[in-house]
């Protein structure tokens, strides 16, 4: 009688052990297919973000070598470094939202109690300028000419501007 029950123990860690060699070699192959497959999935949504990012920055300075070259004068003399133009224009722009009556350069008069400032800014090249503003009520967007004059000041003119409806 020991030695069945010896046998039938050693039989019984036999299976146990193959039972577990084969669910853990089987769990180690599943893992390795679903980190394949989640990687694989996670490349094409970093693709797809990319290309969507790429797509939207088409109509940026920061991308835009045509208007980049703009700024360099050939001569080497009077250069203007874009990556240092593009901050301070928006910062100039935006400075004009402490103006008691709003910012001029939204291209719409005060309605109402409150004054109309730029929110967003985004430097298309190098002559346009589109940016969002609103005075908490009512929301627009304005299309704006800069300038970048010989003493470096920065000069806005208003293109066209419009007002969303609430």
């Amino acid at each position: 009688m020991k030695r069945s029950l010896m046998l039938y123990l050693i039989i019984l860690i036999i299976l146990m052990n193959i039972y577990t060699y084969m669910f853990l070699s089987k769990e180690v192959a599943f893992e390795q297919d679903r980190f394949t497959k989640v990687t694989t999935k996670l490349k094409d949504s970093l693709k797809s973000v990319t290309n969507k990012l790429v797509d939207a920055n088409y109509f940026s300075l920061a991308k835009n070598e045509n208007a980049q070259n703009y700024f360099d004068s050939g001569s080497g003399e009077k250069t203007i470094q874009y990556e240092k133009l593009i901050p301070v224009v928006t910062e100039k722009l935006l400075d004009y939202n402490s103006n008691p009556k709003g910012n001029p350069y939204t291209g719409q008069d005060q309605i109402g109690a409150n004054k109309f400032i730029i929110n967003k800014v985004r430097i298309l090249n190098h002559r346009w300028i589109i940016a969002d503003f609103s005075d908490g009520d009512i929301w627009g967007e304005v299309l704006l000419k800069y300038f970048v004059n010989d003493d470096e000041s920065i000069a806005f003119e208003v293109n066209q501007s419009l007002l969303y409806q609430k």
